[in-house]
């Protein structure tokens, strides 16, 4: 997929030009006959019904069926639980710091978009990381093309560079959509492509007691990008739009170890909330020692109302999961 809007110049959801749309080759000896025009026009009207016929095919057909998402968006996703096709794509790019932490696409720097099936459409959530100076063009780019922008905010304090998240969400066709998304993220430095085989990758082992880590937060981790990452589902089911959202589609609760030196962790990530816990929950994160950084919304017509709280803290990898498990305990989250 080529780093150009896919449609045409304004971004809009339209379909990218075809061979079939081409001027057509003159076939001689057909030029001026009555007999040659009728067999002209038989062939342009077969070639439209064909076009027609691709064009209008549901997007989800055939055995592969999100390959041409992935093609569109220029970025292979995974299937995940719950029939979501999520694409991540990290700003391995920049070089983050915050209080002298380096911080890894892994533990606060990473894009995705999630894919759900809607009947023969799709509904796609994102959440975009973007610099200051990007922020302007990706959001032109969306609107043109008819995604919405659902927030756009902070979630980590003290970052050189500053950094900013886009949430977005869209209905539509599938690949239409995923167009407008690579078409909007060509506008930034983003990479599409994954890390070249000679790349610095992060070592296997991340210095820190995952087990006990997650023993105490009463949650198993994995480690990825050199981060210690939990996901971790409320009870309650989650809707957008009526569409019901599974804790892939980005309404779980992350939390994210990565190690700082000195026996220290870095950890950050959001808790997902309803109204009624989100002030217990801030007073037992503050009285741990963990720093509130943002509190907000990410999606407009999401039921029930939720709020992500976003933290941040350096210190003692047991010391923060106990301060993270007492703000987990005011929280009506899937337990065993």
């Amino acid at each position: 997929v080529s780093s150009h809007n896919p449609g045409n110049e304004s971004g809009s959801l339209c379909q990218p030009e075809h061979r079939w749309l081409r001027p057509r080759a003159r076939l001689p000896g057909l030029k001026n006959s009555r007999k040659g025009m009728t067999m002209i026009r038989a062939m342009n009207l077969t070639a439209s019904l064909s076009l027609a016929a691709v064009l209008s095919a549901p997007a989800f057909a055939g055995g592969s069926e999100w390959e041409p998402v992935a093609q569109a968006l220029g970025r292979p996703g995974s299937e995940m639980p719950g029939g979501v096709y999520r694409a991540s794509l990290p700003r391995s790019d920049l070089k983050v710091t915050v209080d002298g932490v380096e911080v890894r696409p892994a533990l606060a720097l990473g894009s995705w978009l999630t894919f759900q099936k809607t009947g023969d459409q799709a509904a796609v959530l994102g959440d975009l990381v973007l610099t200051g100076e990007e922020v302007r063009p990706v959001m032109k780019r969306l609107a043109e093309g008819g995604i919405e922008i659902t927030a756009l905010h902070n979630h980590l304090l003290r970052s050189s560079p500053p950094v900013l998240y886009m949430h977005i969400h869209g209905r539509g066709d599938p690949v239409k959509l995923a167009a407008i998304l690579h078409s909007a993220l060509a506008e930034s430095r983003t990479p599409f492509q994954a890390a070249s085989p000679g790349a610095p990758r992060p070592p296997a082992g991340i210095g820190l007691d995952a087990g006990a880590v997650g023993e105490t937060l009463g949650a198993k981790g994995v480690i990825n990008g050199g981060v210690l990452q939990f996901s971790i589902p409320r009870a309650a089911p989650v809707a957008d739009e009526g569409v019901a959202l599974p804790p892939s589609a980005g309404v779980a609760i992350g939390i994210n170890f990565q190690p700082a030196g000195g026996g220290k962790a870095a950890v950050t990530g959001d808790f997902v909330l309803v109204e009624s816990e989100v002030n217990p929950v801030l007073k037992e994160l503050l009285a741990h020692g963990i720093e509130v950084t943002a509190l907000h919304t990410h999606m407009l017509k999401d039921q029930p109302r939720l709020f992500f709280m976003h933290f941040w803290a350096v210190e003692d990898a047991q010391s923060l999961a106990r301060g993270l498990r007492a703000a987990l305990d005011k929280i009506d989250i899937k337990r065993g």
